[in-house]
Formats: structure tokens, C-alpha cells, sequence
């Protein structure tokens, strides 16, 4: 670990809290990756012409980047959208069914969760990871069960919204038909994404914020 990161982050919970905020891309990054999908869902609903929605879905993240270029900002978020779109219309095109489009999502959140859950169950939760990428040692912070019981406890919240996600999400597109269908599905990867987002980071802020482990003891 540099001196530099040591100063930044003195204990484990800030280094988790400054990772976190730059894994989300912050208030802005969320954002922009709720336009898209509003976009889609409205446009949809209006016209029910997939591939003029779709387009305009993907017309919007795509000013969002030249945006964040024209700016210099870290286009990374922008262009996660833009992946995301692309896989929602291959899925789209080849069934003719809007609904395929919110497909990559659910089976994203599906395959995270899955991720997580393995991750804890081997005692090697993923947010320990984040701790890593500031000490520069991807696994020293293993070494102290006090850090691996921390980081358990926040990959269980950073789960949980993928999780809810999911139940929600995946009925409504197996079982859902229609413009119902859709316009649920749209409010539901709207209001489930930076809005549960925010909820599940607020009770992992509330959780860092009772503790100071010297990080030190990530590289012991």
C-alpha cells in the first residue's frame, strides 16, 4: 500500500465507503442508467414499435456519453448502459417480445446474487475484494476474521437488492403479458434500481459507520 493510500484511508470502513461510491458512478451514474430504460418504456407504450423504442432508448445513452466525453468524465457507466441495450435488443430482435428487453437485467441481478452468495458461503465475501484494491494486496484482508465478518455482513446488503430484484422482476416477465407487462416491468427496473440502490448502501453506510478498523489490519 502506498503512503498515499494510507493516508486517504485510515480505516477499513472509509476504504470501503470511497470504493463503493466509485464502483456506483455516485448520484449522476445511476441516473444515466435509469434514462435509458424510461426512455425505452415510454416510447413503447406510446408507439408499440420495439425497434423505434429501442432506438430512441439507445439515441439517449449514447448523448449521455458524448456528454461525458465532452467533459472528460469517466464514460464507464454510460457505457454499461449502452451494453446493457445492446444485449436487451439482440434478446428483443430475435423474439419479437418487448418484454425480452429487461431480460439481461433479470438474469444479471440473478447471476450477481448467485455470485455473492458463493462468495459468502466460502467465506470469501466480494466486498473484501474492495479492500484490496486499496492496500494492493487483493487478499491480506483474509487474514483477519474481524474484517471477514465485516465484509460478509455488507456483501449480505449489497446482495439484497439484487435478490428483491429478481423476485419481482422475474414473475412479471414469465407470467406478465401485454402492455401491463411492460410498463410493470419498466417502473420496476426504475424504482428497483438507483432508488433500492440507495436503501441497500444507507444500511451499509449506517453498518460502516459503527465501526473503525485500522487498515492496517487488512495487511497484516
Amino acid at each position: 500500500m502506498t503512503a498515499e493510500q494510507a493516508t486517504a484511508h485510515e480505516t477499513v470502513e472509509s476504504a470501503i465507503r470511497a470504493q463503493l461510491a466509485k464502483a456506483l458512478g455516485g448520484i449522476r451514474g445511476i441516473v444515466e442508467a435509469a434514462v435509458p430504460t424510461i426512455a425505452f418504456t415510454v416510447s413503447w407504450l406510446s408507439t408499440e414499435q420495439l425497434n423505434l423504442s429501442l432506438i430512441i432508448s439507445a439515441s439517449l445513452a449514447a448523448v449521455l456519453l458524448v456528454v461525458r466525453v465532452a467533459q472528460r468524465s469517466t464514460p464507464q457507466f454510460v457505457i454499461n448502459s449502452l451494453i446493457g441495450i445492446g444485449i436487451g435488443w439482440f434478446f428483443a430482435s430475435r423474439t419479437g417480445d418487448a418484454r425480452d428487453v429487461y431480460l439481461p437485467g433479470i438474469l444479471y441481478n440473478a447471476g450477481y446474487a448467485a455470485a455473492m452468495l458463493l462468495s459468502i458461503v466460502t467465506r470469501w465475501p466480494v466486498v473484501g475484494f474492495l479492500i484490496g484494491s486499496v492496500t494492493g494486496d487483493p487478499t491480506a484482508w483474509h487474514r483477519d476474521q474481524g474484517i471477514v465478518k465485516l465484509c460478509t455482513r455488507l456483501t449480505w446488503l449489497l446482495m439484497l437488492p439484487c435478490v428483491v430484484r429478481v423476485a419481482v422482476q422475474l414473475p412479471i416477465y414469465l407470467f406478465g403479458g401485454g402492455d401491463e407487462a411492460i410498463a410493470a416491468l419498466g417502473l420496476a427496473k426504475v424504482l428497483m434500481g438507483w432508488p433500492l440502490q440507495v436503501a441497500g448502501l444507507g444500511a451499509m453506510a449506517w453498518l460502516l459507520g459503527r465501526g473503525r478498523t485500522p487498515i492496517q489490519a487488512a495487511t497484516a
